[in-house]
C-alpha cells in the first residue's frame, strides 16, 4: 500500500518510483508542476506549514535553485506563515541558510526571504540594511540591501564561511550610518563583526566557522588601504590564513558596486611576488623572548613591543640575521631604559 509522504511539502518533491513495476507515481500533479517550473504546496499550503515550518525557507530555496515561481497561494501562504519558522530549530535554520546561499540565484533568494517576511523573523540585521541609502558616488548600485544581494551573485562557487561573511558583511551599516561630506559608515566593520557574531551564536554555527565570518567582516574594509600599507603590513595582511575568501569577497563587493578592481589586482600581484621568493610570507622570528632575556632584558609587556618591530624590520628586509635582531632591540630598547 502507498503512502504519500511529502517531505517538502511541494508537489515536485513528492513524486515516487516503483522499482518493480518502473512506474513513476504522481499522485499531487508534481510532473506537470516542474514542466511548467512551478513551486506549490500539496493540498492546503497553510497545513503543509505548520505541519513543518522549515518548508517555508525550503520553497524559496526550491524556487531559487531551479528558477521556478512560487504558485500565488503558496506565495500567500509563505507570507501568512513566516513568523512560525521561529519554532524550528536554529541547527536547521543553519542548514538551509547555507544551502540558499551557497546555491545558484543567492540574490533572488535573499529578495524573496525579504518579500516574505522570512528575513526579518530569521535575520532582522540583514532585513535592516533595506532602504539604508549609501553614497552613489561609490554605490551607484543602491541601498545597503541591494548592494548585498548584488554580492551575493557576485560570489565563485563560495563556501558556507563565504556565503555567510558576503551576506552579513555590511550589517554593521544601519548603525554606523552618519551624514557629514557625504553618506559615511565609519568602522561598519567592526560593528558589523559584533552583529555577526551575535548571528552566529544564535544559528549555533560552529566555532571555525563563526571565526572565519567574523574576520570575513571585519577585514573586508583593509582592502582600501592595500596600496599605502608598509611591506611588513602588507604581508602580513595577506598571510591570513583565509585571504582566499578574504579577496573573493572583496571582488564581489567591488563588482556590487562602483566596479573597481585596482586593489583586488594589486593583491593577487603582491601574493605572486611574495610566494616567488621561495619563502613563507611571514617567515619564522630571528629571535624570541629567551633571545631578550640572555640579553640582559627582564620579561614583562615590552618584550611584546620589541619582538613585533623586529618581526616589521624583518618583514621589510631591514634586517635579517638573528644578531641583526639584537642589534635592533638593543638600539631601539635598551635594556637599562626599561
Amino acid at each position: 500500500m502507498w503512502t504519500i509522504a511529502t517531505p517538502a511539502g511541494c508537489t515536485i518533491n513528492s513524486l515516487f518510483w516503483d522499482p518493480i513495476t518502473g512506474e513513476l507515481l504522481d499522485f499531487v500533479g508534481g510532473r506537470k508542476d516542474i514542466e511548467s517550473g512551478i513551486i506549490r504546496g500539496i493540498g492546503e499550503p497553510c497545513e503543509r506549514f505548520r505541519e513543518d515550518a522549515l518548508r517555508l525557507i525550503r520553497a524559496v530555496r526550491f524556487a531559487a535553485r531551479f528558477a521556478f515561481k512560487i504558485e500565488e497561494k503558496t506565495w500567500r501562504a509563505i507570507c501568512k506563515n513566516a513568523a512560525l519558522i521561529k519554532s524550528i530549530s536554529p541547527d536547521r535554520i543553519r542548514e538551509e541558510l547555507i544551502k540558499i546561499f551557497t546555491g545558484p540565484n543567492r540574490g533572488v533568494s535573499l529578495e524573496l526571504l525579504e518579500c516574505s517576511g522570512l528575513l526579518r523573523e530569521i535575520l532582522p540585521e540583514v532585513q535592516a540594511l533595506k532602504g539604508v541609502p549609501q553614497p552613489e558616488a561609490f554605490h551607484p548600485e543602491g541601498d545597503c540591501f541591494e548592494h548585498t544581494k548584488l554580492a551575493l551573485e557576485w560570489l565563485r562557487n563560495p563556501s558556507a564561511t563565504l556565503a555567510m561573511g558576503c551576506l552579513l558583511h555590511d550589517v554593521g551599516k544601519p548603525l554606523t550610518y552618519e551624514e557629514a561630506d557625504r553618506i559615511r559608515f565609519n568602522a561598519h566593520n567592526r560593528v558589523g563583526e559584533q552583529i555577526a557574531s551575535k548571528i552566529c551564536r544564535r544559528l549555533n554555527c560552529s566555532n571555525v566557522h563563526t571565526r572565519a565570518i567574523k574576520d570575513l567582516v571585519a577585514r573586508h574594509m583593509h582592502f582600501l588601504t592595500v596600496r599605502d600599507m608598509k611591506t611588513s603590513t602588507l604581508k602580513k595582511f595577506l598571510s591570513h590564513p583565509n585571504i582566499a575568501e578574504d579577496l573573493e569577497l572583496h571582488r564581489a563587493d567591488c563588482l556590487a558596486s562602483h566596479g573597481d578592481l585596482t586593489n583586488y589586482h594589486f593583491c593577487l600581484e603582491k601574493l605572486t611576488e611574495f610566494q616567488s621568493e621561495k619563502k613563507d610570507i611571514i617567515p619564522p622570528p630571528l629571535i624570541n623572548g629567551n633571545d631578550l632575556i640572555n640579553a640582559g632584558y627582564k620579561p614583562g609587556p615590552i618584550f611584546k613591543k620589541i619582538l613585533t618591530r623586529v618581526q616589521e624590520a624583518q618583514l621589510e628586509s631591514e634586517i635579517k640575521t638573528a644578531d641583526d635582531a639584537l642589534a635592533l632591540a638593543l638600539r631601539e630598547f635598551p635594556p637599562e631604559a626599561k
